[in-house]
């Protein structure tokens, strides 16, 4: 360590917000480069590469094969699937000197697909699956908790190329079976669930998230059943139809000062003119709300939409966002009310919306609002509801979406058992493209009939440079890291505790050349005019698997082993500690 370009920070900076992040700067892992950039020093940059070589290691293993592209792209390629101007503001765009169109590249998909079809001409040559483990880029609007979101990350991309869809679901399993073992090598617990595929298409999706309170993805888990399920990908199990033939008609009524759920539930409870008509009290799932927003396409041109969802739900930003991809949600501001007169905040209805109606405006809804089920709603004037408006005699939605707020407690949609919301990092994404990509670009080969035909393919990814800091997320305590010994920069972080002079530092020197020569990696604190208590902190902040203390004990021929994760503490021979630390 005298030696190692290292600095550690005993406060955390001001900008990181989440565990990793703080500890991995403060334990000189990694510096700030730019928003949502970082640079790694020598330690991150073993932990990163120790990543890597496992995720490698298993690709490798499943017989996936290797390749690289340039993170410098083409435009052409992106135009010809769209995704050009369906990424939006995330595509970093730029011109050479000659003014023609690149991009930093997000993802790979097309330039899989175009090197397979001027290799790949015949079904001999599939299945085939390929990789990389390269650098990415993508322009977030706002880069937070460190290397969690970033715009410019590690990333393992793979593809797999399969003369059709039953061959395709070999090539996917296989690519779940490897993802199950790297994250198990890594020392990383994941939950698989059920995902939505994004900008990048594909239909059969499931995600790997990495159970933390600091991630960004929400999930669900049935407490009867294996049912597991990004909270986007929920899908909610409507009501049956009802028939409505004997359902009292709508009712238009006053209801002063109510532009909220919990006052007009409130102003329906306090007038007996407004009773129940099942004679219990009104609650906030007798109302349905009407929320509108706005659609910035990637073209840039917007839409407004109406979103419907029983009163006591609010609409999920990200759930909605994850189903109108690749346009972009954004708010629908007083400019906007102002060029639609027929909409009235606080009591906006079914009536002023869908296609067919005076604003024009899309009408989706939540499935629980199926036919026949009555609604108390805005009436579209000021002080205005209507009472026992019903599904499919009184409206009618141009369609269903999947918006409302996921809760714990709600319905499995597979038993029916009771669903609890946890928060996790997604680590990995498996899916199948289809034929999206290979379509677009013209990718065919001759099957054994010889007729030219379109394979499917699956898209494979794991993130990198997330997983060192989902690890330091799953794997710290309150004095600093605590590194799986397969990723940790070293095995053994020997420490020197004596008087300079004393006999401590020639026999920790001579016990780090014995543990060099028995292949253990070794961090050794030799640095000089350090406390022991500094280097007590360091040993404990940097986080290598087991420190060993070289102190006053060695006069009786012994050392400190600790573990670093229990904190258990063993005084050993120094003759043994060779051989105890290659066995552990």
């Amino acid at each position: 360590m005298s030696n190692l370009f290292l600095r550690t920070l005993r406060e955390a900076p001001s900008d990181a917000e989440v565990p990793s992040h703080q500890l991995l700067v403060r334990a000189g892992y990694i510096r700030r480069a730019a928003p949502g950039g970082f640079s790694w020093l020598p330690l991150g940059w073993i932990v990163l590469r120790n990543v890597e070589q496992i995720v490698r290691e298993e690709m490798d293993a499943a017989g996936f094969q290797e390749v690289h592209f340039p993170a410098l792209l083409p435009r052409e390629p992106y135009e010809a699937t769209g995704r050009y101007e369906d990424y939006g503001d995330n595509l970093f765009r730029l011109q050479d000197r000659h003014g023609n169109d690149f991009l930093l590249a997000p993802t790979h998909e097309e330039m899989f697909t175009l090197l397979v079809k001027d290799i790949v001409s015949s079904y001999k040559g599939l299945p085939l699956s390929i990789y990389q483990i390269q650098t990415k880029y993508r322009d977030e609007a706002r880069p937070r908790a460190g290397l969690l979101r970033g715009r410019e990350f590690v990333m393992k991309d793979s593809y797999s190329f399969d003369i059709d869809d039953d061959a395709f679901m070999k090539s996917y399993r296989a690519h779940r079976d490897a993802y199950v073992k790297t994250f198990d090598r890594l020392g990383l617990p994941v939950v698989i669930v059920s995902a939505m595929s994004g900008a990048m298409g594909g239909s059969a999706s499931e995600e790997f998230l990495a159970p933390s309170e600091v991630g960004e993805d929400s999930y669900v888990r049935c407490t009867n059943c294996d049912y597991a399920a990004n909270v986007e990908a929920v899908r909610v199990p409507g009501p049956d139809p009802v028939p409505f033939d004997d359902t009292r008609p709508a009712r238009v009524v006053d209801t002063p000062g109510t532009p909220t759920i919990q006052t007009l539930v409130d102003h329906l409870n306090d007038h007996a003119d407004f009773a129940h008509p099942d004679g219990r009290a009104w609650t906030a799932a007798d109302t349905m709300k009407n929320v509108v927003v706005k659609l910035r396409h990637p073209d840039g041109s917007t839409e407004p939409l109406a979103v419907g969802v029983p009163g006591d739900r609010e609409v999920d930003l990200k759930r909605l966002g994850a189903q109108v991809e690749p346009a972009e949600v954004e708010p629908f501001d007083e400019a906007d009310f102002a060029k639609n007169e027929a909409l009235v905040k606080g009591y906006i209805g079914p009536g002023a919306l869908g296609t067919a109606n005076p604003s024009g405006i899309r009408l989706l809804v939540d499935p629980r609002i199926a036919e026949g089920s009555r609604w108390v709603t805005g009436a579209d004037a000021s002080g205005r509801h209507v009472i026992d408006l019903t599904a499919g005699r009184d409206f009618t939605a141009d369609g269903v979406i999947e918006a409302a707020e996921v809760r714990s407690g709600d319905a499995c949609p597979e038993c029916g058992g009771d669903l609890e919301i946890a928060r996790g990092i997604e680590m990995g994404h498996i899916f199948e493209l289809g034929r999206k990509y290979s379509e677009a670009l013209g990718l065919q080969v001759q099957n054994e009939s010889g007729q030219l035909v379109t394979p499917t393919m699956g898209s494979y990814g794991i993130g990198v440079s997330r997983a060192v800091a989902a690890l330091a997320e799953a794997n710290h305590d309150e004095f600093g890291l605590i590194w799986p010994r397969e990723v940790a920069p070293a095995d053994v972080h020997l420490v020197i505790a004596g008087k300079e002079g004393g006999p401590q530092r020639p026999a920790a020197e001579q016990l780090a050349a014995e543990m060099e020569a028995a292949g253990l990696r070794v961090l050794f604190d030799d640095r000089e005019g350090v406390s022991p208590g500094v280097r007590f902190k360091d040993a404990e902040l940097i986080g290598v698997p087991t420190i060993v203390v070289v102190g006053r004990g060695i006069a009786d021929g012994v050392v400190e082993v600790k573990d670093r994760r229990s904190g258990n503490r063993d005084d050993v021979p120094v003759g043994d500690v060779v051989t105890r630390l290659s066995t552990d």
